[in-house]
């Protein structure tokens, strides 16, 4: 324990802001460093202590003595089950363990969906209706959206309560959805009477909208594109990118990667050459990588 208090004085001083780590540093890591550190500097080690909880596989913690191990790069293999992944973490409680499932990414991609959905609705709308815009005009849902601002700035300063912050993205989600869904039901209804006038939508409103999305995209991170990974850039005509420029890996290839990777790590060398055999049958190379995740291209 003493590198951390040696490194943690040389470069950020006697008294930290903010130290991480996983929940198992707590008891005795975490506390030797306190006891040092203090008892070197007559100084606190540390303001904020921020301790996270494990990944588990379903119900399971994630180990590779227990052979449900996973790597990043082997569980998300497209650009949409990487931001499915980030909002997953982001939108947890990270003093809680955090269950992946396909159940809990499929959920995190839903989720995605419906909120890229409402930003392009909403950039449409204002790109269309521009000169319509009254941004001094009282908007009701204007007044919505600050209340639900304001709720989700009280989750973030609670702990990081990252649940309570998706609940009031999701409620701004939602009166934006509810303002394009009434004007449509009101020009379904006055279809072929030309008496009726269809209402305009509330431009002023769904600006407040598209603000506070940004806003609270600093903190969430959910509209940005996946950078490519490097060593799956391709020399050739880009055979081995999907449209988003992202290596595309099947689901089946990924998991015969990680079950080669597992038998090499139990030294079963006849096991790994047969399993890199049939990943070659199915169109794709792995190339292993010292200290990382192996590289897996088309051939």
């Amino acid at each position: 324990h003493l590198e951390c208090s040696a490194m943690s004085r040389k470069y950020l001083g006697d008294t930290i802001d903010l130290h991480a780590g996983g929940v198992d540093l707590k008891f005795p890591h975490h506390e030797n460093e306190i006891a040092q550190s203090e008892g070197a500097n007559c100084a606190p080690f540390c303001n904020c202590w921020v301790h996270n909880g494990f990944v588990n596989i379903g119900d399971e913690k994630m180990s590779k003595s227990k052979g449900n191990f996973l790597t990043l790069r082997g569980a998300c293999p497209t650009s949409d089950d990487v931001r499915a992944y980030r909002y997953l973490v982001a939108s947890s409680q990270y003093r809680n363990p955090l269950s992946f499932t396909d159940a809990a990414l499929g959920a995190a991609k839903g989720a995605l969906k419906r909120l890229d959905r409402a930003k392009a609705t909403i950039g449409d709308a204002l790109s269309k209706g521009g000169d319509d815009l009254d941004s001094t005009g009282e908007s009701d849902i204007g007044a919505a959206v600050e209340k639900e601002l304001a709720n989700f700035e009280v989750a973030i300063a609670d702990d990081l309560s990252m649940p309570r912050a998706s609940a009031s993205l999701f409620s701004i989600v939602k009166l934006a959805e509810k303002e394009f869904k009434r004007v449509a039901k009101a020009a379904k209804d006055a279809d072929g009477n030309e008496s009726d006038v269809v209402p305009p939508l509330d431009l002023a409103g769904l600006t407040s909208v598209q603000k506070a999305l940004d806003k609270m995209d600093q903190v969430f991170g959910i509209y940005y594109d996946v950078p490519k990974v490097k060593g799956e850039e391709s020399d050739d005509d880009g055979a081995n990118e999907g449209e988003d420029g992202v290596l595309s890996v099947p689901k089946d290839v990924m998991d015969l990667v990680g079950q080669r990777s597992a038998a090499k790590d139990a030294k079963d060398w006849e096991l790994a050459d047969s399993l890199r055999s049939k990943i070659t049958e199915l169109g794709f190379s792995v190339k292993d990588v010292k200290g990382g995740d192996p590289i897996v291209s088309k051939v």
